[in-house]
């Protein structure tokens, strides 16, 4: 946050400290030793009324704080009350405001009073966070969310994409498939097993499915116990503060509340071309599927396409996938490449520079058969294929074009449903929040929504000023020889400072475990990405080895810490890792030196 000595920081407080008088019925500025303080918030106890309390003397920011409420009511002191966006002063002013009947006119004004203080549509990672932070600070908050059955009927309980549908069983499968590889390194250490040893995907899917399945009903418990009302309902806005909520068997009833939490998320994207809903299926259907897929076409290069096809690829599947231009577009194409490569390597097969322009039946069945037709991007080629499964990972767009948001006057980009916010995720709309995939130019990951979720709710029902940072976040992509990043791509970093103003450190290596098997000889990669004009701040991160996930959590943490190259030669590494090669990156990309490591 700007010094509130600043006309900005001063009007970001000022917004801040409104949005908390405006958005809490009674609001009283407190010190949490204060005797007068302690005799007010004891009248509004008696009086059974919520009241939302700000210590200042418990936040670094609180003599900020009062000097801000001196500039807008006159008084310093505390307590400071206000009681429906009216200033009511501080302890004799509340008391006599109690004695003389004037309180209670304010607290039952005739402006309208609403059913929630906060509803949040939209029951992922993102929604749940939020709301249970608010129903934590006092607040009457509810949560409607709404499946809509993919094209082949799939659906599935509360906690949305990352735990349903996403990072949940998607790394569970991954986990599945390096099983399967380790397996397979494990008669190189020793281990003598005559019997065939096969895949079934019925007790994988299952044993997934199980899990999922306690975890949605861990999230209806949490919630019950937080005193967050949860409603499986559709919600659609009818009026800026009044949704229409429809559960499945088209019961309407309506809600109001004085703020909304849109965080609806997004769903996979289809290419609009005969055949693809009536006979592909997504990665909403992918993890459920109570059959082995078979022979598998992916068409799509995104983080989705890639973890899919790696595997099940790795479960033993004939896998081809078939991409229109680049893979992992906005990630570092240097890394997306060379995880393409070692899945090319490793049996799966890419279509390039192809497009699908129809589907057809050829068989029906668990798995059938399909006939695909694609075109060339370059040419007027055209190519057909057969597979028992087409996976399509295109993209992902946001659920909001069904929300009624036009009611509301929320500005939505009408080419892909995003929202764009400001810095507090709010909207042009001021009660109106988006948090998670939905908005516009943010990063579309789970703990991001989370943090964000529970910030928000902190700012509007505590007084917090924390506000999410999407700076350096660290993610990794679970393909089978995994992709940990944070920071910039390397094309990026040339564009914000230019190609003579960064440095690139970078090295191959060969993870312990890979010797003994003799797999993956110098195919696992390591680069960071320098700033020279700021002590050689590292700004990007890049690995690409086993366990990239794990490895990539702790250098994200020190470049929150602003880590730069010296600090990490100065760095002893744990020996023997993959992720100490990034102690002892020498060889600069610059040089064009060899990269290539001979041992340990």
């Amino acid at each position: 946050m700007p010094p509130v000595g600043n006309d900005t920081g001063k009007n970001e407080l000022r917004s801040r400290i409104q949005q908390l008088i405006d958005s809490n019925q009674v609001m009283i500025f407190s010190k949490s030793r204060c005797p007068y303080c302690v005799r007010v918030k004891e009248l509004f106890t008696q009086l059974k009324v919520t009241c939302n309390v700000v210590e200042l003397d418990l936040m670094e920011e609180g003599s900020s704080y009062q000097e801000m409420l001196l500039e807008m009511t006159g008084q310093r002191t505390v307590p400071n009350v206000f009681v429906n966006k009216k200033h009511v002063g501080g302890c004799d002013n509340t008391m006599q405001a109690h004695r003389d009947g004037s309180l209670q006119q304010l607290l039952t004004p005739d402006s309208p009073s609403y059913d929630y203080d906060l509803i949040v549509i939209g029951g992922g990672s993102g929604g749940l966070a939020c709301s249970k932070e608010a129903a934590i600070l006092g607040k009457n908050v509810m949560v409607l969310d709404y499946v809509v059955p993919t094209p082949k009927g799939t659906t599935w309980g509360l906690g949305g994409t990352c735990v349903n549908v996403g990072c949940i069983p998607k790394k569970l499968m991954h986990q599945t498939a390096l099983l399967g590889v380790a397996m397979q390194d494990a008669r190189k250490y020793g281990w003598e097993f005559d019997e065939t040893v096969k895949h079934n995907w019925e007790t994988m899917k299952m044993a997934v499915n199980n899990y999922i399945g306690s975890l949605n009903w861990g999230y209806r418990v949490a919630l019950r116990d937080k005193k967050v009302n949860y409603v499986n309902a559709y919600a659609e806005f009818i009026e800026p503060h009044k949704i229409k909520a429809t559960n499945k068997r088209g019961k309407e009833t309506f809600y109001t509340a004085a703020n909304f939490v849109l965080a609806t998320g997004e769903r996979p994207r289809y290419p609009g071309i005969p055949g693809d809903k009536e006979y592909c299926i997504t990665s909403d259907d992918l993890f459920s599927l109570p059959y082995c897929p078979g022979k598998t076409l992916v068409i799509g290069a995104s983080y989705v396409a890639l973890e899919c096809g790696g595997f099940l690829a790795g479960l033993g599947l004939d896998v081809t996938i078939m991409v229109r231009s680049i893979l992992l577009r906005g990630f570092d194409q240097d890394m997306a490449n060379r995880a393409g490569e070692h899945m090319e390597e490793h049996g799966i097969k890419f279509i390039r520079k192809f497009v699908p322009i129809k589907i057809e039946e050829l068989e029906a069945g668990t798995p059938g058969r399909l006939k695909v037709t694609a075109k060339s991007t370059e040419s007027d080629e055209l190519i057909e294929g057969e597979y028992n499964t087409v996976l399509i990972a295109v993209g992902r767009d946001a659920c909001t074009d069904k929300l009624g948001l036009d009611k509301t006057g929320v500005v939505v980009n009408a080419k892909n449903g995003k929202i764009r916010v400001n810095d507090e995720e709010q909207t042009n709309v001021p009660h109106i929040y988006a948090i998670g995939d939905i908005l516009e130019g943010k990063w579309e990951l789970t703990p991001v929504a989370i943090q964000a979720g529970k910030l928000l709710a902190r700012r509007l029902y505590s007084g917090s000023s924390i506000k999410c940072d999407y700076i350096n976040v660290p993610t990794t992509v679970f393909t089978p020889l995994e992709y940990g990043a944070c920071g910039l791509s390397e094309e990026r970093a040339v564009e914000m400072y230019g190609q003579e103003n960064i440095e690139v450190f970078h090295s191959l290596f060969w993870p312990l475990e890979f010797t003994v098997p003799g797999r993956d000889n110098n195919k696992s990669y390591a680069k960071v990405i320098c700033n020279k004009l700021n002590r050689d701040q590292v700004i990007g991160f890049h690995y690409l080895g086993p366990n990239a996930g794990e490895v990539t959590q702790g250098f994200g943490v020190a470049m929150k810490c602003g880590v730069t190259k010296e600090q990490l030669d100065g760095t002893i590494g744990i020996h023997p890792t993959c992720a100490e090669i990034f102690t002892t990156l020498e060889v600069t990309k610059r040089s064009g030196g060899d990269i290539t490591k001979a041992g340990c």
